[in-house]
């Protein structure tokens, strides 16, 4: 089953890809999709069938085997796994589905050229690489599936080939992620070099020893865990887009809406999330890397969401309002509430597909044209988009009802209420204040510019071209399923899993999928169930090995004297940690014994916003432009997305292209292409005309110059012979 899973999309890839030619362009696309179908159902059917203390390993061949490192490409199984199963298979289903209408008679294209069997190929083949990723049973393969991950984003937010602002996405994009995948490179040959293996399973069993180990890097005596957990880290922020590598995801939004619902809402940015948590138990050695990653995911979710409130393309504020949630999962999983990143991260899908997906629905009616400027009274012209966008819109702004856990066991409300006021709660009770407060303050502004795009669009009088109001009308049903598929999972999904991810049943569901709190440590669940599923026998081995005193995990050989110091010095620092870990045990419980105060703070920041944005938009909508002119200098700010993109522009940009300016000008053109010029056309004709001259065409000058040969000849043969 995990294998039909895995490999169905690539196989619509293919067919799409190369086999439309055979079989029309339509049988195609249909199959593609209908292979996603199959693999979506059977990932419902493995992760409602899974227990949570089961970690299997499905050996498919043996992949590399250099030196001392051997992997196989096998899918690993656990909670984890089957989460990210159904988020992407799911996702990605209805994504196919919606496109089929939606890239129907794409207008950017020429009638009679082929697109969508390219684009459906492009689509599943994301899709496989993202699989291939989250079932990776060792990091290589994890690594493997995040590049393929990266080539297919570029491939589809490039898709309009033609358009210069699409190829300048998808290469800044591409760019932007290699910076980030750079760290995560580093952190494997770390791990390898520290561990002498790529397993997940040896890797989370040496994690107490990576702890107590020094690493000299960058001229510095540096703590292993912490640098290792960094690195990964750094890999994680350029893929989900956070803070200082965010710039390339607004830009993206250059791809047709289907890409923006598949990449931005389920796959490819949420693979940071998922690198963090299933890295868990490592990071819970790194107390200084995961104080990084709440501050840089509360700093996210703070910046992303001042950004969306003065955007006006309807896919940028849709955009910007993914890099915030990001923020939040991030966070939770800072303060090791792993499991709410998880649940955020599962509810998230649903209504940012939802939203996303319901953008691209809008566009259609309004002929193409992304401004919010240009909407206004759409709401009778496609209803069915505006209900299933007001449930989006209800579902990330947190509508539910406040203190419904303490009456029936569960809280009542949308997805967001659910997951995204845990989080919150959860920050709190991880004694993360700066996190607690920036997270509030992005609950407040998310409510606000959710709502007013929803004003903008849907009520109010019709603003832009007339023409395309007086057209505009619902998208086919072909579109608008996947929307009431998504509405469901909206409304549902929070309630209906909160005991699952972060209630009384958390523990169980996730086992030993993250770290375990529950006292005992991670490395000896992840050890055992890998023995009984026939995993690699050197990774059970090591596993076993590192649970004995001495803990022979880390390469004794490869630590040089000061790491070797700070090892023997590192049995009070490694104690500390434990410590410490005990200590976090309360953060998965805690967070229900958080003061009423805080557990009413986002549903209060959540009407605020709503306050706010019917105030602007519908009571007095002459207040956002005098707001604005009375701040111009905030509202460029914002506007100009606090200028990051200028100043990567003066930091990196131009000083790239003096540097290659200067290559090209000094290095190419005056070096190398002057030297081959000057040998070409000065030495070349300078020898050409001496041995012209030597030409006389006499014969007493070669009978001369055959004399003087000898004579040197001769004189260096004596010298030779007497020397």
């Amino acid at each position: 089953m995990a294998t039909i899973i895995l490999f169905a999309p690539l196989v619509g890839a293919l067919i799409c890809g190369f086999g439309h030619r055979f079989i029309g362009e339509k049988a195609a696309t249909m199959t593609a999709t209908a292979l996603l179908f199959l693999s979506a159902l059977l990932s419902w059917v493995v992760f409602l069938g899974h227990d949570g203390d089961q970690v299997a390993t499905v050996e498919l061949f043996r992949w590399i085997e250099s030196g001392s490192m051997s992997a196989y490409w096998a899918v690993r199984l656990d909670t984890l796994t089957a989460v990210m199963l159904v988020v992407i298979t799911t996702v990605s289903a209805l994504v196919h589905l919606y496109s089929v209408g939606y890239m129907a008679h794409d207008e950017n294209w020429k009638k009679g050229e082929s697109y969508c069997p390219r684009f459906f190929a492009y689509l599943s083949f994301f899709t496989f690489a993202m699989l291939m990723l989250v079932t990776a049973d060792n990091l290589v393969q994890m690594f493997f599936g995040w590049e393929g991950v990266g080539v297919a984003s570029y491939l589809l937010i490039g898709f309009y080939y033609r358009k210069p602002s699409a190829n300048n996405a998808a290469m800044k994009a591409f760019i932007v992620n290699r910076v980030g995948d750079f760290g995560f490179a580093l952190g494997i040959f770390a791990l390898f070099y520290l561990t002498d293996s790529i397993q997940f399973d040896v890797i989370f069993g040496a994690a107490p020893d990576l702890a107590a180990t020094s690493l000299s890097f960058l001229w510095m005596q540096v703590n292993a865990a912490e640098l290792i957990a960094v690195l990964l880290f750094i890999g994680a922020m350029g893929k989900s887009a956070q803070l200082f590598l965010h710039t390339w995801l607004p830009d993206a939004m250059e791809g047709p809406t289907p890409v923006s619902a598949l990449i931005h809402a389920a796959t490819m940015v949420t693979a940071g999330v998922f690198l963090v948590v299933r890295m868990s138990p490592l990071f819970e050695y790194a107390p200084g890397a995961l104080t990084m990653v709440t501050v840089i995911g509360a700093s996210t979710a703070f910046f992303a969401a001042t950004v969306g409130l003065v955007q006006n393309d309807i896919k940028r504020v849709i955009a910007y309002s993914t890099c915030s949630q990001l923020g939040y999962m991030f966070a939770a999983a800072g303060v090791g509430f792993y499991q709410a990143a998880m649940f955020h991260l599962f509810t998230h899908a649903a209504f940012k597909a939802l939203l996303f997906l319901g953008a691209g629905s809008v566009i259609t009616a309004m002929h193409h044209e992304q401004d919010m400027r240009n909407y206004g009274g759409l709401k009778d012209k496609v209803p069915l988009t505006f209900w299933t966008m007001i449930i989006g819109t209800l579902a990330i702004t947190g509508v539910g009802i406040p203190f419904s856990y303490d009456l029936v066991g569960v809280p009542i409300g949308l997805a967001g209420f659910v997951s995204k006021d845990a989080i919150i709660e959860g920050v709190y009770a991880g004694n993360s204040v700066y996190a607690f407060g920036l997270l509030l303050i992005a609950a407040l502004f998310t409510s606000f510019y959710s709502w007013r795009l929803i004003f903008m669009t849907f009520y109010g009088e019709p603003r832009g071209d007339m023409h395309a109001h007086e057209h505009a009308h619902e998208s086919p049903r072909v579109m608008t399923v996947p929307l009431v598929v998504l509405a469901v999972g909206a409304v549902l999904l929070g309630t209906v899993y909160y005991k699952p991810f972060v209630g009384s049943s958390a523990e169980k569901f996730f086992g030993p999928s993250v770290y375990n709190y529950t006292g005992a440590e991670a490395s000896d669940h992840a050890a055992a169930p890998a023995a009984d599923t026939g995993a690699d026998p050197a990774a059970d081995s090591a596993a076993d090995s590192a649970a004995e005193p001495e803990a022979p995990a880390v390469a004794r050989d490869q630590a040089d004297a000061p790491a070797a110091d700070a090892h023997a010095a590192g049995d009070g620092a490694a104690a500390a940690d434990l410590s410490r870990l005990d200590e976090r045990e309360f953060v998965l419980h805690a967070y229900h014994g958080v003061p009423e105060w805080v557990k009413l703070a986002p549903f209060v920041a959540m009407l605020l916003g709503l306050g706010t944005a019917y105030l602007f938009y519908i009571a007095r909508p002459e207040l956002p432009g005098r707001l604005a002119a009375a701040n111009p200098g905030l509202y460029r700010f914002l506007l100009n997305k606090w200028y990051f993109d200028e100043l990567y522009d003066v930091l990196f940009v131009r000083p790239a292209r003096a540097i290659g300016r200067f290559l090209w000008k000094q290095g190419d053109g005056a070096t190398i292409d002057g030297g081959i010029n000057g040998l070409a056309m000065g030495v070349v004709p300078f020898f050409t005309r001496v041995a012209a001259r030597v030409q006389s065409g006499y014969v007493f000058h070669y009978a001369f110059a055959m004399f003087i040969g000898l004579a040197a000849l001769l004189t260096w043969i004596l010298l030779r012979a007497f020397s």
